[in-house]
């Protein structure tokens, strides 16, 4: 499991560039460059990280479900996932 620390910095940027997505929008169209430094530099959505809801592991996201793939595995397994079953051969 992620640090509590980890999961709540992320909510945070998506808040943040949430706040600041028109903004930002405005200044690249308008050009003014300058005015786009003086945005936090956590307003950008390219520093967004796409996290499990359940245990905040960064890697193996699967983003259709929005869980990493070991809680996708388990879940699955449980039948907790509806029209996902266990293929088998």
């Amino acid at each position: 499991m992620a640090k509590e620390s980890m999961k709540a910095r992320e909510v945070k940027r998506a808040k943040m560039v949430a706040k600041y997505a028109a903004k930002r929008a405005q200044l690249i169209e308008e050009g003014n460059y300058e005015a786009l430094q003086l945005i936090p530099k956590n307003a950008s959505k390219v520093r967004l990280h796409n996290r499990c809801k359940i245990t905040g592991r960064p890697k193996g996201y699967m983003r259709q479900f929005g869980l990493s793939r070991i809680q996708f595995r388990e879940m699955a397994s449980q039948g907790l996932i509806p029209g996902v079953k266990k293929a088998s051969w």
